[in-house]
């Protein structure tokens, strides 16, 4: 039987730091999903990541169990995400109204020949990908982190508040206005959400390899290391649902990304270093 959170959290407290290892690697890839889907580029997500880890090894006398482990670590790295200073990609995009812009700049482009075949179904992923990324940076920032806590991270507006630190109306409030704008902008402008609509990934996708906006040897998403990848929806199943249904999908199927490989090495050397400050006896 896997030991729980909780009690690898109070294995770390009496010293083992085997335990805080397998705390760390069992926790990072929820971190870093939140920080990616917050901060739009793997880079600025890694290096965001790494500070709320180090937070957390470093505050875990601060954990009284006053609710799950996962919800604590979600509050710290809320904390940390909510305060950070903005990031790149949150410069690029500042509104729903720029974006729209940004999108209706060419749909009539063609593959090019030297575009292999088996890469244009990832590219066109990707487009996917980094288009719902950039809808998530067009909100401020509380209604993104409510939003991506409710929709991709299953958080219940019970959980959210005490994350945030708000009441459970407010939470409540501030996630159906943050729904309401992605799904208004979805409707206007995604082909997937509404078939009549012109943005169809598929036609942005060739714009976006000769735009130089994709590198198709480089993709950030549809190229990331995942635990799980996300399930491919259909527009026939998509059509199925009615709108708000058509919104969740895409999002809860993005895929389960993975932290890179060199977090918990990162940590270690900080830990043997001296740097933080950790609990009083680990060894």
């Amino acid at each position: 039987m896997e030991t729980s959170l909780e009690d690898l959290v109070q294995q770390a407290k009496e010293g083992k730091k085997e335990a805080l290892e397998s705390l760390v690697r069992r926790i990072q890839d929820r971190v870093y999903g939140l920080a990616l889907r917050m901060l739009g580029y793997p880079a600025d997500a890694e290096d965001a990541a790494q500070e709320i880890l180090v937070k957390v090894v470093t505050h875990l006398d601060s954990f009284r169990q006053e609710s799950a482990f996962t919800t604590w670590v979600y509050r710290v790295a809320a904390n940390h995400l909510l305060t950070t200073r903005k990031r790149l990609a949150e410069k690029q995009t500042s509104s729903f109204e720029d974006y729209e812009s940004q999108l209706e700049m060419g749909f009539a482009a063609e593959w090019q020949e030297s575009v292999p075949e088996a890469e244009r179904s990832l590219i066109v992923q990707e487009v996917m990908l980094g288009c719902t990324h950039g809808m998530l940076l067009c909100l401020d920032r509380p209604h993104r982190i409510t939003f991506i806590l409710s929709q991709v991270f299953d958080v219940t507006s019970q959980q959210g508040a005490h994350i945030l630190d708000i009441s459970p109306a407010a939470y409540r409030k501030r996630l159906s206005r943050a729904r309401e704008r992605i799904q208004a902008f979805m409707l206007k402008n995604c082909g997937l959400v509404n078939s009549d609509n012109p943005c169809h990934c598929d036609r942005v996708a060739p714009q976006s390899v000769q735009a130089n906006e994709i590198d198709p040897k480089n993709l950030l998403f549809a190229g990331h290391r995942c635990r799980t990848k996300g399930d491919v929806v259909s527009p026939e199943h998509l059509q199925e649902l009615d709108s708000l249904q058509r919104v969740a999908a895409l999002f809860r199927n993005h895929p389960d990304y993975a932290a890179p490989d060199t977090f918990l090495e990162s940590l270690k050397k900080l830990i043997d270093s001296g740097e933080v400050r950790l609990i009083e006896g680990l060894h």
